[in-house]
C-alpha cells in the first residue's frame, strides 16, 4: 500500500464499495428482501448505478448475472491504477 494519504483514502473507499457490492449480491439471493425498505433501498441506490453499465455490456444469461464480477475486477483495476499514479 502507498503511504500517500489520498491514495489510502481512495483505496479504502473503493474497498468499502466492493464490500457493499458483495453484500448486495448476497442479499439478491433472498427473494423475501424488500428493496423498497431501508436499509436495503439505500444499499440498492448506492450499488445499482455502478452495476447497470456493466449489465449493458454483459446482460444476465441463463438467470446468472456476471456484471458484479466484472464490476469488482474493474474497481480493483482502478484502485491499482490510482495507487500507482499517486505514489
Amino acid at each position: 500500500m502507498s503511504s500517500n494519504p489520498l491514495a489510502m483514502v481512495l483505496a479504502n473507499l473503493l474497498g468499502l464499495f466492493q464490500i457493499l457490492l458483495v453484500v448486495w449480491c448476497l442479499l439478491s439471493w433472498f427473494p423475501s428482501i424488500d428493496w423498497y425498505k431501508q436499509p436495503f433501498a439505500l444499499l440498492d441506490r448506492i450499488v445499482r448505478p455502478v452495476i447497470e453499465p456493466f449489465r449493458k455490456i454483459l446482460p444476465p444469461m441463463g438467470g446468472m448475472d456476471f456484471s458484479p464480477i466484472i464490476a469488482i475486477v474493474s474497481i480493483q483495476f482502478v484502485t491499482n491504477v490510482i495507487i500507482s499514479a499517486l505514489r
